[in-house]
């Protein structure tokens, strides 16, 4: 068995794309946690970033922050991307991030059509675009790193994707090329936006909010073609949302959601799915034997084989600001299980 050095020494390796340059290979996932009030995120918030930056995570991608449109958005403590309170909040977030030592990007958010995609006219859909493309805009103009677009798990970008919530008939519907076009525009728009160097990272998933066995795609030829487009439109690096990373997503291979993405794209991808939450994966180092495929080894081994390039953590991050410094320095028995409660406090 490898010794605890050996074993998570592939997560602390350096990772460099264009102008982003990376200490380790640990993201921090994107996930809501609704204490910004009237969309104001405070010092609470800057401080709550920059604990995970000072212990060590590569790249910290923001909870979802919601673009300029009425519908983007129904929770009011849900931070916003647009207006000077709101802007001014994060240009602080960046800045105690930085001087931490970390990088930082938004995740672009829109929640969703309170109808039917189809009842957006092209006018609003132009309208939604450019509502992202200026959220780019302001990200690279107060000092982020990058940007992300939430393209997944059912809210308005995947509500085009998936065939059973876009019903258009138009060109923004009715075949999965067509049902594409609203992405590829939006991410068309920010590239404009930001200008080359600028990374534009999307996060996809199969499944959605409201069904856990959704398939954009049933197989790896018609995930190619779906990937083809967004990579022409500027695509840098896509996030590849799964609810349990060792899953394999088609028959007849192992390769997970990011690892068919790389390997149909060439494009870096990051994993996640439950990373660092069942108990396998730390039975490495905690009951000194070997985890199974689904803990630490079958990460490392993924990783290892350059199936996917960055590995994003979740509520084992929200939990514990530390997470990644005790993984690097072996400090397994200090880690602070993830529960529900954890939820009700900025840590």
């Amino acid at each position: 068995m490898m010794n605890h050095t050996q074993s998570v020494e592939p997560l602390y390796k350096s990772f460099e794309l264009g102008n982003l340059k990376l200490s380790n290979r640990i993201v921090m996932a994107p996930m809501t946690r609704q204490f910004s009030p009237d969309g104001v995120p405070g010092a609470n918030v800057a401080a709550y970033y920059r604990r995970r930056a000072e212990n060590g995570v590569g790249l910290i991608v923001t909870e979802g922050t919601v673009i300029n449109h009425p519908d983007a958005s129904n929770q009011a403590d849900v931070p916003h991307f647009y207006g000077e309170a709101a802007l001014n909040g994060w240009a602080n977030v960046v800045t105690e991030v930085h001087e931490a030592g970390g990088k930082i990007i938004p995740q672009l958010w829109h929640m969703g059509t309170r109808g039917q995609v189809g009842d957006y006219s092209e006018a609003e859909i132009a309208e939604i675009v450019q509502a992202f493309a200026q959220a780019a805009a302001e990200a690279k103009r107060i000092g982020f790193d990058g940007i992300e677009l939430h393209g997944a798990h059912g809210y308005l970008i995947d509500q085009f994707f998936w065939e059973k919530t876009n019903q258009r008939t138009d060109r923004y519907g009715g075949n999965m090329l067509a049902r594409t076009r609203f992405a590829v525009e939006v991410i068309e728009a920010c590239r404009q936006a930001v200008g080359p160097e600028f990374p534009i990272v999307l996060r996809l998933s199969q499944w959605k909010g409201s069904d856990y066995t959704a398939k954009l795609v049933e197989m790896p030829a018609q995930l190619e073609q779906f990937l083809a487009q967004l990579v022409d439109a500027g695509v840098d690096i896509f996030h590849c949302s799964t609810r349990r990373f060792w899953e394999p997503e088609f028959e007849g291979s192992e390769l997970n959601l990011a690892g068919w993405t790389k390997k149909l794209t060439g494009k870096p991808t990051i994993t996640v799915g439950s990373v660092g939450l069942d108990s396998e994966f730390m039975s490495v180092f905690t009951e000194g034997k070997g985890a199974n495929h689904v803990g630490i080894d079958g990460l490392i081994q993924k990783l290892e084989r350059e199936e996917f390039d960055l590995v994003a953590i979740g509520r084992a991050l929200l939990v514990d600001p530390d997470w990644v410094a005790k993984i690097r320095d072996g400090r397994t028995d200090e880690l602070i299980p993830f529960t529900t409660e954890a939820l009700k406090t900025l840590n």
